[in-house]
Formats: structure tokens, sequence, C-alpha cells
């Protein structure tokens, strides 16, 4: 059947108006990698856009600098001492020896008190040479051995008991009685949050006298004490013939403080 040249054009194109030879697929390329460059500049230029942003907000906005403090009271539930014992003599071997027996009795002391051996830890033993010192000369005249010992305290109300049993059984130095709680870090935590409530009441009531609004944080920093230790003493045990009156130790509360400075953007 006769066809006329228009048919004879479309002939030579392929199904989706291209030509057959591929050049509409070469075309379809070049727009395809045209679209990705052309978002990729805008993307780049959205991205400096906000870090420029960034910089005129941190760098130029005025801010409110306050502070806030948060205070909790909290009752201990660990006790913390050291116990040490001491010996001289005029050999290692029997200064040791000494010592030895010392701290085994000790170690008697504590478990009838119910401390448990987890919470009992040597934390220094030494032995230094000892000498008189005489018109320039030096002599020796023994050996000091030291021992000493850290234990945690669960139950308060045995800390007396466990001073006096501990002197007793031969501990010729006792101190750096601390009380503080299990988990002191939660401790911290409530006083922080109450500090940084504080602090943005303040900024709250400040912003209002000043007729401007707050805007978001642009620094913080905190600073914080925990109670020092409360007691601190020696006891000389050992050589006593009689057992003392268990002291009576007051546990009372611990104030942990925090301090938080907090800086505002206002707007």
């Amino acid at each position: 059947m006769y066809k006329n040249e228009g048919d004879k054009g479309d002939n030579n194109l392929g199904g989706n108006g291209s030509c057959s030879c591929g050049h509409g697929h070469y075309t379809k390329r070049k727009i395809v990698v045209l679209v990705g460059v052309l978002l990729a500049i805008f993307l780049a230029t959205k991205s400096l856009e906000v870090i420029r942003d960034l910089g005129k907000t941190d760098l130029n906005s005025p801010t409110i600098s306050i502070t806030g403090e948060g205070k909790v009271f909290v009752k201990p539930d660990i006790g913390k001492i050291n116990l040490a014992v001491m010996t001289e003599s005029a050999t290692v071997e029997k200064a040791q020896t000494d010592a030895t027996e010392r701290i085994n009795k000790i170690f008697e002391s504590l478990k009838k008190n119910r401390v448990e051996e987890k919470d009992i830890k040597t934390t220094n033993y030494s032995i230094y040479p000892q000498y008189d010192y005489n018109e320039g000369k030096s002599r020796l005249r023994g050996y000091q051995v030291s021992q000493n010992l850290d234990v945690k305290i669960r139950d308060l109300a045995k800390i007396g008991s466990i001073i006096t049993d501990a002197s007793t059984a031969g501990a010729n130095q006792v101190g750096n009685l601390e009380f503080t709680t299990e988990d002191p870090m939660a401790t911290q935590a409530q006083a922080r949050t109450k500090a940084i409530e504080d602090a943005k009441k303040k900024a709250e009531e400040l912003a209002s006298k000043l007729g401007v609004r707050l805007g978001k944080v642009v620094g913080f920093s905190e600073s914080g004490a925990m109670p020092p230790p409360i007691f601190y003493g020696y006891g000389m045990g050992g050589d006593v013939a009689t057992k003392a009156a268990p002291p009576a130790v007051p546990t009372g509360e611990n104030e942990v403080v925090v301090n938080v400075n907090v800086i505002y953007q206002i707007k």
C-alpha cells in the first residue's frame, strides 16, 4: 500500500518519539545531570545562609547572663572510715607479725559488726626502717609496718561500736569518717535541676522588667561542692586494758549545692 512522505518520516522515530539512533536518551541524561547540579547549588546556598544566620544570632544578638542556685538536703545512708595499724619492732619479721595480729583482730571486729568483706579495702601497706640520729651518725633502731583500711559502713547505727571495737582490737589510727549517700549523683542532679529552674525564673523576671523576650540558651556552666568530711580524729587502740564506751556519732544531713550560669538570647 502506498504511504506518503509523512508516514515515512514516522517510521524513523522510536516508540517514544525519539530518534532511533539514541540522541533522545542522551538529551534526557543531560537534563538529569543539569537538574542535579542546580539542586546541589541550591542546597549549598541554603547551607551558607543557615550558617550566616547562626553566626548573626550567636555573635550579634544581645544576651542576658543569669546565675541560679539549687540546694538539696539529704540524710546520709553510707559511712566511710579509715582504720590503720602501725607497729614497730627491731626486726621486720616481728613488726609484720604484730601488725598482722592486729589487723586480723580488726577484721574479726568488723565481721562481728556485720561489715561485709566487699566493703573493706586495704589502701596502704608499707615497711620503713627507723633510725636514731646522734652526733651526726645514724643507727638503725628497727622497722615500722603500717596498714590502712578503708571501711564502708551501711548500718549507721553501728558506727560508734565499729570505732570502739576496732580500736580495742588494735587500730591505733582511726580517722577520715565521712557520711555520704549510695547514689550521690542523683542528689547532684536534683540540685542541678533546682538551680536551672532558679536561673530561668530570674531571667524571666528580669526580661519582663526590661520589656524584652527571652530567646534560646546560648551558654551554660555549672559549679558545685559536695559536703566535706564531717569528722576526723585518731583513736589510740590496742594498748588499752578495757574497752571504751562507744562514742555517739550523729549523722545529720548533707547539704548539696549546685550553682549554674545560664546565658539567654533576648529578642
